[in-house]
């Protein structure tokens, strides 16, 4: 069982091209296939090639809206605080980031972030899928000292020490690796990341 999961790209359609066409039983995109939820028109007809098994969350440059939309209208499935059954894995999405000083429309609080969080915190054994990364992690350092990932994610998987964690949202980290706790976690981006199961 083969899972293909990106974020990040922003409009760019040669990568998502390329991520399409690696052949995989799902694909998840977590968030920001656009920039100020511009450019989705373009990316829609490449997912929609795999649309029976698409699954997308909006990043912090889509809203909620925008995203359910768009994903009605190429037949793909709106992932966003969502569970889905995989390989005998709970695998829950959830999109959006913590506030940013640029006022996009995906933005939670962290009170936000825990109620949403909170039904998820018994499954097992879970792959948990966010758009944005943990607080203070390779998953979201932008920089010598500079990260802004979420604290209540990062108390979550603290908590729950979930199998896998999937993120993106901080540029600068895609492509980090690392463990929290026992929790191997990841920062796709736009390279994107193939998780065998």
């Amino acid at each position: 069982m083969r899972l293909s999961i990106f974020s990040d790209l922003h409009g760019d359609t040669s990568a998502l091209e390329r991520i399409i066409g690696v052949e995989c039983e799902y694909y998840f995109c977590l968030g920001d296939l656009s920039t100020f939820g511009r450019g989705m028109d373009r990316m829609g007809p490449i997912l929609k090639k795999k649309a029976d098994r698409v699954y997308v969350v909006p990043g912090n440059h889509e809203s909620e809206a925008e995203n359910a939309k768009f994903c009605e209208t190429y037949g793909l499935h709106n992932f966003h605080g969502k569970t889905i059954g995989v390989a005998g894995y709970y695998l829950c999405g959830l999109g959006y980031s913590n506030i940013t000083p640029f006022n996009t429309p995906g933005e939670f609080t962290e009170d936000q972030f825990d109620e949403k969080l909170k039904p998820w915190a018994a499954r097992r054994p879970l792959i948990l899928m966010c758009h944005c990364p943990p607080l203070d992690t390779a998953l979201d350092r932008a920089g010598e000292g500079k990260h802004f990932g979420s604290l209540s994610i990062r108390k979550f998987i603290d908590t729950t020490q979930p199998e896998y964690f999937f993120c993106g949202h901080i540029h600068e980290a895609e492509g980090a690796s690392t463990m929290i706790g026992r929790t191997k976690s990841f920062n796709v981006g736009r390279r994107g990341f193939v998780l065998d199961l």
